[in-house]
């Protein structure tokens, strides 16, 4: 992991329920690599990870969701779980503030079902992506090219399956943040 993303300011947008290694393998290897990292959320005070199906640990919200700015970071990553996602795409300021990152070129990393989150966003129509394979048919049906890889990069979006991927996700990640703003990265509405 030799891309330098030293300072490098990151936003982890999750609500309760996000599968927890998905948020904290990602976060440690950005945090190793020298990058700030910061949880943002809908929810006040704690957000409470999963285990699959157990509860796990409950983390501090760094930064509310009503009081994060786009500009205030450089890339984003979106932990999934079933529940965080599905909670996610139905805050209005959730899909703002993730369609925005698209809007503005910056590079997202998408692990598992946070792509859901893709979809309300409506970022995802023409690119590559892949993601826990239940969310395949909803992803083509918003007009993406679903793929079972382990990682796909598709012009600053790092996608995977689910946490087995989580070693190739993590070098292509810190890879796509190293490189910044992707100006073919924006969304269709840009």
């Amino acid at each position: 992991m030799a891309a330098n993303i030293e300072g490098l300011r990151v936003a982890i947008l999750v609500a309760d329920g996000f599968e927890q290694q998905e948020l904290t393998d990602p976060r440690s290897a950005l945090d190793e690599a020298g990058a700030v990292t910061q949880i943002v959320s809908p929810v006040d005070g704690e957000v409470e990870g999963w285990n699959h199906y157990e509860k796990g640990d409950k983390f501090p919200v760094d930064v509310a969701l009503a009081d994060a700015d786009v500009d205030d970071f450089d890339a984003l990553l979106l932990p999934g779980g079933v529940a965080n996602p599905d909670q996610l795409r139905m805050n209005s300021e959730a899909v703002d503030f993730v369609r925005s990152f698209f809007d503005d070129g910056k590079p997202v990393a998408v692990i598992c079902h946070g792509s859901w989150t893709l979809i309300d966003a409506g970022v995802v129509s023409g690119r590559e992506i892949t993601s826990w394979p239940s969310l395949k048919q909803d992803l083509i049906n918003a007009g993406a090219k679903w793929v079972d890889e382990e990682v796909v990069v598709d012009n600053g979006l790092v996608s995977s399956r689910n946490p087995d991927d989580i070693p190739a996700f993590n070098r292509k990640m810190i890879e796509e943040f190293a490189e910044g703003v992707h100006t073919r990265g924006r969304s269709a509405g840009s």
